[in-house]
């Protein structure tokens, strides 16, 4: 079942056709990567499926609803949440605390409640605060949930925006590079965590360089270049599509075909 789909997309800044003409459908429940040379388009896909850019043509379908050009925040309701390629943590707040601004949208909002500290109020941030935690341990950092977020070693704190991310409890989770940086311990445990998300009943779609993480964990994969899609189908059908290898793969080395 298709939980969204994408039907010719273009996005152009000025005389360059950032994206160009892409339709694809993200099935429920999935794994999928998208993949290509610096500078395909990955990133910019990104942020025309989560809001943060409006597309030039072309439409976006999310659980049957067009949400072409709608904002993050309405998205962001609607059950898609989404990491970025830069840690994007609150360094002068708790690693609990920067998990709890994930479920921002889900709390009670009131200017007067908050206020006053009504006990509504306070129950309601102690939920929040239990489900923080309780999500850093699903991402395998619960060890950090006394820390402050500066003080957390850089692998840790990519599990925690993942964390955060599952705070706003998205149907469909963009993770934009999240191995980036990591080294091969850390990868591996960005690796599981991703399908435990998926296990969980999460849909994923990643965007990421590293081709054996991608090659391990993707159910379906996408591959554009130069804005359009050259490619899609699993692991094996576009290790072994000729296209891709000329304009991306290159021949895969036995290491990373293990």
């Amino acid at each position: 079942m298709s939980l969204l789909a994408v039907e010719a997309l273009s996005k152009s800044f000025g005389g360059v056709h950032a994206v160009q003409d892409l339709s694809f459908e993200i099935e429920q429940g999935k794994i999928h990567s998208i993949i290509g040379p610096n500078g395909a388009g990955k990133t910019t896909v990104f942020n025309l499926l989560t809001g943060l850019y409006k597309p030039s043509t072309g439409r976006v379908v999310f659980d049957g609803e067009e949400v072409t050009g709608r904002d993050a925040h309405e998205l962001a309701r609607r059950g898609m949440s989404r990491t970025f390629q830069n840690l994007q943590i609150c360094f002068n707040m708790s690693a609990v605390e920067n998990v709890m601004v994930g479920a921002h949208l889900r709390l009670d909002q009131r200017l007067l409640g908050c206020m006053l500290r009504l006990p509504a109020v306070k129950r309601g941030d102690t939920r929040c605060r239990d489900e923080a935690v309780e999500l850093m341990h699903f991402a395998g950092v619960g060890k950090y949930a006394g820390a402050e977020a500066h003080a957390m070693p850089y692998g840790a704190l990519k599990r925690l925006e993942i964390a955060r991310a599952l705070a706003a409890r998205p149907r469909l989770l963009l993770l934009d590079e999240p191995a980036a940086g990591l080294n091969p311990t850390e990868t591996h445990e960005i690796d599981e965590l991703i399908q435990k998300v998926a296990a969980s009943g999460t849909t994923v779609v990643l965007v990421e360089h590293d081709m054996r993480l991608v090659m391990g964990i993707s159910d379906h994969i996408l591959v554009l270049d130069y804005g359009r899609k050259l490619a899609e189908g699993s692991a094996r059908e576009v290790r072994a599509n000729p296209e891709v290898i000329a304009a991306y793969l290159g021949t895969l080395s036995e290491s990373q075909e293990r």
